[in-house]
């Protein structure tokens, strides 16, 4: 059965919902209940662990019986497995819902599978409505879920003929100020915020998110990667969150331990030396690339190394979008189809005391 166009209309909707809740160790989910009619009956979403999930916070704004022959909208598949609280697949089953549309399936080996068991209830269920905006909002949780590990975007911003910094190593600033609000924003998306000890040596950023002259609701853990130490005076040591300080080159040991703090998303904004070895590490989920229309020449590259020897080896990346942000341009990518296959064991980061002492656009 194809999804009809009030059903289109109660995922644009549920995925706004799902924005509502807050991130963690549960994903963020949005739901819709329609009417055979196709009005909305009633909304919900999950608004944290312990708490019902976005098809039972719904169904509990309606009275008993009203669900029957209803179509819920969901932006996850309905779990199939019994944890703090019930399956919702069980509950949407009992509530007499006759029809599922949903955004992505449940990857999880024990909570996946509510789309089978719905259907052999007699439950009629559609999936892959919406699916892209659906990913990109719990993309961090899919992540974690799948592979164990946070979340990493890599961003830098560079000239057009992919410097990083001038001749002197002075870069701020490339980009205008559309650009720079553009990384705060993300920012306060993200869970923590890592650096290499060479950027916070030559910056002394503070890492916070900011709108404006005001530190926005939601601050990113910093992380410091290195063996040179943070000193007393930095202004990191005044960020909301303490610092946590890796004294490792072992990248996917630090994402492991940030995973096991139940961080899921990772903003990596270190200079050249940290952005290439998450890039040749295969850790790089998503790249932002901020390009300035400016050209500085010289050999201050926004990547250096990333394990590229001959064409046929290149990193390639699909571009999901571009972004004009004043005369700058966003690209936001990720590794395509037939890219090298993520690094489990990768090889260490370069160290990032050789990370050249020069100011990295953007992370301050």
């Amino acid at each position: 059965m194809a999804v009809n166009e009030a059903e289109r209309r109660a995922m644009t909707r549920a995925l706004e919902l799902a924005t509502f809740g807050p991130r963690g160790v549960n994903p963020q989910v949005g739901a819709v209940i329609l009417s055979p009619d196709g009005d909305v009956l009633a909304e919900g979403w999950h608004h944290g662990a312990g708490t019902p999930h976005a098809e039972v916070d719904a169904l509990t704004k309606l009275a008993p019986g009203a669900a029957a022959g209803a179509t819920a909208v969901v932006t996850l598949e309905p779990c199939n497995h019994t944890g703090r609280t019930g399956p919702c697949a069980v509950a949407l089953i009992e509530a007499g819902v006759a029809r599922v549309v949903y955004a992505l399936d449940d990857p999880g080996a024990v909570s996946g599978g509510g789309a089978e068991r719905l259907r052999g209830a007699g439950v009629s269920v559609d999936s892959g409505e919406q699916a892209d905006h659906a990913h990109r909002i719990i993309d961090g949780w899919l992540t974690a879920q799948r592979l164990g590990r946070p979340h990493v975007t890599v961003k830098w911003a560079q000239s057009l003929d992919g410097r990083a910094a001038a001749s002197d190593g002075s870069s701020q600033w490339i980009t205008g100020p559309e650009a720079r609000a553009d990384v705060h924003r993300r920012r306060a998306a993200a869970d923590a915020i890592v650096v290499g000890t060479g950027t916070l040596l030559a910056d002394d950023p503070s890492l916070t998110a900011r709108d404006g002259d005001d530190l926005y609701p939601t601050q990113p853990v910093p992380a410091v990667i290195g063996s040179r130490p943070i000193p007393a005076d930095a202004a990191i040591r005044r960020h909301p969150h303490a610092a946590l300080a890796y004294d490792t080159h072992d990248l996917p040991a630090v994402l492991a331990d940030l995973h096991g703090r139940g961080i899921q998303t990772v903003f990596v904004e270190g200079g050249p030396t940290l952005a290439s070895a998450f890039v040749a590490a295969g850790l790089a989920d998503r790249v932002l690339a901020y390009l300035a229309p400016v050209l500085l020449g010289g050999d201050r590259l926004a990547l250096t190394d990333v394990g590229v020897a001959s064409i046929d080896q290149a990193r390639r990346l699909t571009v999901d979008e571009w972004v004009p942000l004043g005369a700058d341009l966003l690209a936001i990518a990720h590794p395509a189809a037939g890219a090298p296959p993520r690094a489990t064991n990768a090889a260490p980061a370069p160290d990032a005391a050789q990370e050249s002492d020069i100011s990295h656009e953007g992370a301050r």
